[in-house]
């Protein structure tokens, strides 16, 4: 299937992600794509498929904080039809600043994907020590 898409014009996707209700604020829109950003695979794309200009820029949350950890509620679990854990997929939206080193991570509200099915949903987790707007560099030269 060809997409139009913010970053990278015309593509062709095979995967299709599928959010049965929406992403929050956004609850019409319920198919996107997981485009690469980088070619380190670092940052990727979650990309609508029916609208261009949404387009919003993810990483893996593990990647600049080992210490991240959350419990999926069990209608969760059940509405990705989880299996394994083998089969979840974790993804932070971030806001992208200029400069870069400002970009922040919605650590309160994760992107879970079931690998398996392609089944995704943003989940909002109740823990307080989450932010929406955490800093990804700052963790990195603190540990460096």
């Amino acid at each position: 299937m060809k997409i139009n898409t913010k970053y990278h014009g015309e593509v062709e996707v095979e995967e299709i992600l599928t959010f049965e209700k929406g992403i929050p604020g956004f609850v019409e829109e319920k198919q996107f794509a997981l485009l690469p950003l980088s070619d380190d695979e670092s940052y990727f794309v979650l990309q609508s498929v029916s609208t261009p200009g949404l387009a919003f820029v993810l990483t893996n949350p593990f990647h600049f904080m080992k210490e991240y950890d959350f419990q999926l509620e069990d209608a969760t679990v059940e509405e990705l039809s989880l299996e394994s854990e083998k089969d979840v997929a974790v993804y932070t939206i971030l806001t992208v600043q200029d400069p870069f080193e400002r970009t922040t991570a919605n650590l309160q509200a994760p992107i879970i994907i079931n690998q398996t099915n392609r089944k995704a949903k943003q989940v909002i987790l109740h823990n307080e020590q989450y932010k929406t707007k955490h800093p990804i560099f700052n963790k990195v030269e603190a540990k460096g």
